[in-house]
């Protein structure tokens, strides 16, 4: 019995009507080519080898937000691709690769992967890969300030990645960040220089440090500037002219939803909008080009770094989920904290960010546990609440309440098909799906790109 207001779409799931109404009605795809793929928990979800698998089938491929401090790891004919910088698509011939102004981009760290890349085979050039003209650069100032204040911090650090990415955000708000075109015109650089170092070298002497040679600085850009400039383009009107034609563009975004400016656990957030609608303004596109939200999350929870997190574990099952799962950060190294599926944070984040339909990883690593749990609300304070607060003193507070159900016997490592997998392991997709109140469209159950289960929804 369908409810009113919904309508049966996919294997398990009845879709919102206002979903539905943008679908086309014979193939259940969207009447738009575009695809845009965010993280819905606090990043590391696999993020990249779902828009690996989709850039397949994708035309253009675009970087929206953030840096080298989140990075995803490809597997692609048994080589292994880490990248933190360079969108997935440059990994397959064919695809136009973008890095959109809502990047901050550190052009050290982006050649080093660029040349990596190439040693493993892959062709990298302008005719593959296009940089917005106004995105902004990280310096070396940037990094060194990171660390100096995770420093001087302590025991109360954020946990940032020391790769200077907040410090630039801060410039490029404050109006005083060098962008690439300014280094192909010598006024420009010569004023954002002198602006930036203004700001920064009175801040270096609070910390007891050097202050920084504005010559030196300028040399090293000069340095790197023409390699940088044959990259550079106007992404907006690159991206428009692309949708004009029908082009269909995936739009990549970098760390999870909850690590976002405005909606994740601030202040252990990172410096950027992560949520889909920052794929707009990331890249100078038209919001209504967006296409269909697709959100990525694990079928369990895990976090690098402080912050606030409601279902962590110190039991043998986070050893489980760490051991099975090589729950390690791609660019750090870090280790990961682990814990159950936190429905509360999924549906949130399905709301806040617009997510039309769920990508599922890692669901093979609660292979062989007795018993899951999932979150389905909190208590704060001897009170029952249905949403993540603001504070995080609150968020540190809260207990989670959780719902059990049976794990399976034998295995859905490599499944290819929801029908292959046990009535358990497609009984707790469902439980999912129901809490979410999204559908799973995709599930992954390896890290290979075609151990992959396209469910339902226009992907299926």
């Amino acid at each position: 019995m369908v409810s009113p207001g919904v309508q049966q779409y996919g294997f398990f799931f009845q879709l919102p009507a206002d979903i539905c109404r943008r679908l086309n009605p014979v193939r259940g795809a969207l009447l738009v080519n575009n695809t845009v793929v965010i993280g819905i928990q606090w990043g590391d979800e696999g993020k990249g080898k779902i828009v690996d698998w989709l850039a397949e089938k994708s035309d253009v491929v675009v970087r929206f937000q953030g840096g080298n401090n989140a990075g995803h790891t490809l597997v692609l004919d048994g080589k292994v691709f880490k990248l933190s910088m360079l969108p997935s698509g440059i990994v397959r011939p064919g695809k136009l690769n973008v890095i959109g102004n809502g990047v901050v981009l550190d052009p050290w760290s982006l050649f080093a992967e660029i040349d990596s890349v190439i040693e493993q085979g892959i062709k990298v050039s302008p005719e593959n890969l296009v940089i917005a003209d106004n995105t902004p650069l990280v310096l070396p100032l940037h990094r060194e300030l990171d660390i100096l204040r995770e420093q001087r911090a302590g025991s109360s650090k954020i946990g940032t990645t020391g790769r200077g990415i907040g410090p630039t955000y801060e410039d490029k708000v404050a109006r005083r960040a060098v962008r690439v075109a300014d280094l192909g015109n010598q006024g420009s650089l010569d004023s954002m220089i002198g602006r930036l170092l203004d700001h920064h070298n009175v801040l270096r002497a609070g910390y007891g440090a050097v202050p920084v040679d504005g010559s030196r600085l300028k040399t090293e850009l000069l340095s790197i500037a023409g390699r940088l400039l044959e990259f550079a383009g106007p992404v907006w009107r690159i991206l428009s002219e692309r949708a004009e034609q029908g082009k269909s563009i995936l739009f990549e975004g970098a760390q999870g939803s909850l690590l976002d400016i405005d909606h994740g656990t601030y202040p252990f957030v990172t410096s950027s909008s992560t949520v889909a609608g920052a794929a707009a303004a990331g890249t100078g596109i038209a919001p209504g080009r967006l296409g269909y939200i697709l959100g990525v999350c694990k079928a369990y929870t895990t976090r690098v770094g402080s912050g606030p997190f409601p279902t962590e574990l110190s039991d043998k099952v986070a050893h489980h989920l760490a051991t099975v799962g090589h729950e390690r950060g791609t660019v750090t190294g870090r280790a990961r904290r682990c814990g159950w599926f936190d429905a509360v944070l999924a549906g949130q984040v399905c709301k806040l960010a617009g997510v039309d339909g769920l990508a599922l990883t890692k669901l093979d690593v609660l292979d062989s546990l007795e018993t899951l749990k999932i979150c389905t609300g909190y208590r704060l304070d001897g009170n029952i609440v249905d949403r993540l607060p603001a504070t995080a003193d609150e968020q540190g507070r809260l207990e989670p309440i959780y719902e059990t159900l049976p794990g399976w016997e034998g295995s859905v490592a490599s499944s290819r098909s929801i029908g292959d997998m046990p009535e358990n392991a497609r009984n707790y997709v469902a439980r999912i799906e129901q809490l979410t109140g999204r559908p799973v469209n995709i599930i992954s159950t390896s890290p290979d790109r075609l151990d992959t289960a396209a469910v339902s929804g226009p992907f299926a």
